[in-house]
């Protein structure tokens, strides 16, 4: 296997845009881009433009009559049918959204083929982790699930375990649903809790179909969890269940909505969290997942202060490469910046919270804690079904 790392980016992935007023602004990939080449990243991966996932491949997660809806609105929004989630407020349609979505779509698919084939250990695809979309439907800004159609294309080409991480703030409930019956997929979503956030699923009692009983997990957070309790919950429950499933390839989501600056949600994570997750992810890929892993964005919306320095630290541990959380942000960016946003970006990649600590789990809990309390639930939810200690 390659030791080098691929970073999936074609420009056209900015044509990804809702319009003007939607908080996906596809500006947050195009100044993703820039800071991974600011910093002199794009010399230390394969940077590689896949095709866009055809018909055959969307099919392997997405109904065919909802493909067809989805190239029947692309061609002409005033005509968008909202039976299947499109020409609404969060996925309003637009022309060629067929297109730029299979696009995306196949970068995390040429992704997976590239791990799975030994090409590459590492691959990264920023512009993805759309993981609402259903089967047959567009949900929370999604039109087609790049993450599931990875895990598809793995399972097709003959993994027999895959394990998906998800920490966007929104639950996963796209890939959780792909695949529910799925034993051969363990889905991992930590996520706010439903209560208070959409799309109001992700409970730890949701394990998975008979057929494929602990295999989602739900760790759901309460609101205004920040930098402690959010890695002391990813440590409680992930790396044991990794290590119980043993996967062949790691898939994971980093939505960056879990930041305190996020416009749409409420956990207090800070990007140094952030950080140090993406570092246990890769960490669990080598040590479980022989390196081989697939590393996809998600949500973030706020897409100056944010976005750029979380996917750009994603981009760096994949490439082998860590930026210094102190190190300083090029002037030349936060120009760019500015010019395209009129906002005024950052000047260090870290929130100064780095190192973050936080208290281990085998330290012992507190069953008054909510986020103990959150944690436990998953456990003994989860756990038993695994033939694991709760």
């Amino acid at each position: 296997m390659s030791g080098r790392a691929q970073l999936m980016w074609d420009e056209a992935v900015t044509g990804y845009d809702f319009g003007r007023d939607h908080p996906m602004d596809p500006v947050r990939l195009a100044l993703t881009r820039r800071l991974v080449d600011a910093f002199g990243l794009d010399k230390d991966v394969d940077v590689v433009a896949a095709k866009p996932a055809g018909d055959s491949t969307l099919r392997l997660v997405h109904r065919e009559d909802y493909v067809e809806a989805v190239k029947a609105a692309s061609a002409d929004p005033e005509s968008a049918d909202g039976a299947y989630g499109l020409g609404t407020m969060d996925d309003p349609a637009f022309a060629g959204m067929h297109e730029v979505s299979a696009l995306i779509a196949g970068q995390s698919v040429g992704a997976a083929e590239a791990v799975w084939a030994g090409d590459v250990s590492h691959a990264v695809n920023f512009a993805g982790g759309l993981h609402h979309a259903m089967p047959g439907a567009a949900s929370g800004f999604c039109i087609y699930n790049d993450a599931s159609l990875a895990i598809a294309r793995l399972l097709e080409l003959g993994a027999e375990r895959v394990a998906y991480i998800d920490v966007d703030v929104h639950h996963g409930d796209g890939v959780q649903a792909a695949f529910w019956e799925d034993p051969r997929v363990l889905t991992i979503s930590l996520h706010e809790h439903p209560r208070t956030l959409f799309p109001q699923t992700g409970w730890p009692e949701e394990t998975g179909a008979a057929s494929a009983e602990g295999s989602a997990v739900n760790v759901a957070l309460p609101a205004g969890t920040g930098d402690a309790g959010w890695l002391r919950a990813f440590h409680a429950v992930v790396p044991e269940l990794i290590a119980d499933f043993r996967p062949q390839v790691l898939v994971t989501q980093h939505g960056a909505d879990t930041h305190f600056e996020d416009p749409l949600a409420h956990l207090a994570v800070s990007l140094d969290a952030q950080r140090a997750v993406q570092v246990a992810c890769h960490e669990l890929a080598h040590e479980y997942a022989d390196g081989k892993w697939v590393a996809l964005g998600g949500g973030g919306y706020a897409v100056v202060e944010v976005v750029p320095r979380s996917w750009t630290h994603l981009v760096a541990i994949a490439a082998g490469r860590e930026i210094a959380p102190e190190a300083m942000i090029p002037e030349g960016w936060r120009q760019e910046a500015f010019a395209r946003t009129r906002e005024l970006g950052p000047q260090r990649m870290t929130d100064g919270r780095w190192p973050v600590a936080y208290a281990d789990w085998e330290s012992g809990y507190d069953p008054a804690d909510r986020l103990d309390q959150a944690v436990l639930a998953t456990r003994r939810a989860v756990f038993p079904l695994r033939g694991l200690l709760a």
